[in-house]
């Protein structure tokens, strides 16, 4: 179309929108193909070419960067039927954040069900979405138009036919029925894939660690990403071998110096660690760097003991936070007996908070005794319950949840509010560890204790027992 066709194209508009006959405005061209039609049936044949012009001759023409993509796959799960996706999409609306969010999915995909795509998708990089979702986020990694590939076992030859989240998942399979085959595909391969990828591969050398991965670990001192060093050393400590890098060193020297070692008990002269007490800000930030930097086994070291020993002899209940630094070094370098050990002194003194950092090196019975002490211990342990990751969706029945000292704390709460005091809990750790049954007695418990039918707060809640109705 050219400029005057589309000067006089305007011109017809402007005038059929006022209402007047546009055929003495229409392009020389136009004007010739309607002339032999009677004047009542021009207007109708101009208003047809006009819109064969805006349909098609104006129609946009694609970007030379744009590219046919391959359908969304299809996950091994069912979507969520139509009757479960508003309750679904309210239960992510009240997650706080990404979190929430994920829990909401991960509840979904324990009871057999992934999310409709329009109402929820993790992105490439949430390594944390459940594993029946690496499909969608290789989808959302490819970009480049590349066809979906037919995946076989990984190998070598076949590494660059898996995307990332497909690769990964498919060496962590590999990592736990043969150790060696995981160890040998990552020093084939992972020395070319980009650093963060790089580091999500070699965590997986967490699982079945042996002494048979310390060469490779140590070559992994020189490389380029920081944090894959870092990782490397972390990991040949829970192997036993203590660094030999000369920075390395010196931290676990600087650290020893904020612990101090004495020696206790009237008859059996027991000695212990304790965390010297700081005077300033920058110590204390300078200590909580030194225990993200170390290691378990250089530190204890330094006073002439094992990590056993150190554990064992740690002094708990110090200051500024040093039992939780203390436990997250412990949870990223320690042996499994050390961090055993340490999880065993934690819950005895129920100190939830420094667990909370062991809990993704714990065993299940482990976890579930952290969430039955977190509601033993009332209302203020609500937030720490809220904030575990590791705790497996749908585990606790009706007796445990409500017959709970945290669960009666929130209900006495809810039914003491007055106009005055409207109070919001965030009930999503019970919505998230009911059962299906557990979830609906909540919902009609803390209804009849003045809560609103509506109220926002139990959305995963109703979303939770929503599911277990599906299925009954």
């Amino acid at each position: 179309m050219n400029e005057s066709e589309r000067s006089g194209l305007s011109n017809m508009r402007d005038c059929w929108i006022t209402g007047g006959a546009a055929a003495n405005l229409a392009p020389a061209g136009w004007k010739e193909i309607v002339a032999a039609a009677p004047p009542p049936d021009r207007e109708r044949l101009l208003l047809a070419i006009a819109g064969q012009a805006l349909d098609v001759a104006f129609r946009p023409v694609a970007p030379k960067t744009l590219v046919r993509r391959p359908a969304l796959p299809r996950l091994a799960l069912p979507a969520l039927p139509e009757g479960l996706r508003p309750p679904f999409r309210v239960a992510l609306r009240q997650a706080s954040d990404a979190r929430g969010r994920m829990r909401v999915a991960r509840l979904a995909a324990a009871r057999g069900f992934v999310a409709h795509p329009f109402d929820w998708m993790p992105t490439a990089s949430d390594l944390e979405a459940p594993p029946v979702y690496a499909p969608w986020l290789d989808w959302q990694a490819q970009g480049g138009g590349k066809i979906e590939r037919v995946l076989d076992e990984l190998k070598a030859e076949s590494w660059d036919d898996f995307y990332p989240a497909a690769r990964r998942i498919a060496l962590a399979d590999i990592r736990r029925s043969d150790p060696a085959k995981a160890r040998a595909l990552l020093e084939a391969k992972a020395g070319g894939e980009a650093a963060e990828a790089r580091l999500a591969l070699i965590a997986l050398l967490r699982v079945n660690p042996s002494a048979a991965d310390v060469p490779y670990l140590q070559s992994l001192s020189g490389d380029r990403s920081g944090k894959v060093k870092q990782l490397a050393a972390r990991l040949l400590a829970r192997i036993g071998q203590a660094a030999t890098d000369g920075e390395a060193s010196a931290d676990a020297t600087e650290l020893a110096g904020f612990i101090e070692q004495a020696r206790t008990g009237l008859v059996r002269r027991r000695i212990i660690y304790m965390p010297r007490e700081l005077k300033s800000q920058e110590q204390m930030q300078r200590r909580a760097e030194l225990f993200d930097n170390c290691q378990l086994i250089d530190l204890a070291a330094r006073f002439g003991v094992g990590e056993e020993d150190f554990i064992a002899g740690w002094q708990l209940g110090g200051k500024d936070g040093a039992d939780g630094a203390f436990a997250a070094m412990v949870a990223a370098s320690g042996g499994d007996a050390a961090v055993a050990r340490l999880a065993e002194r934690l819950l005895a003194v129920s100190d939830l908070g420094a667990l909370l950092r062991l809990l993704p090196r714990l065993d299940e019975t482990a976890r579930r005794s952290f969430t039955k002490t977190a509601l033993a211990g009332g209302i203020a342990l609500l937030p720490l319950l809220n904030a575990a990751d590791e705790i497996e969706a749908g585990m606790l029945d009706q007796d445990e949840l409500t017959g709970s000292r945290l669960y009666q704390e929130v209900r006495a709460a809810i039914v003491g509010r007055t106009e005055t005091d409207r109070r919001v809990f965030d009930l999503a750790a019970f919505g998230f560890l009911a059962t299906a049954s557990a979830a609906d007695a909540i919902v009609t418990d803390l209804t009849a204790a003045g809560l609103a039918s509506a109220d926002p707060s139990l959305a995963l809640l109703r979303f939770n027992a929503a599911l277990g109705n599906l299925k009954s």
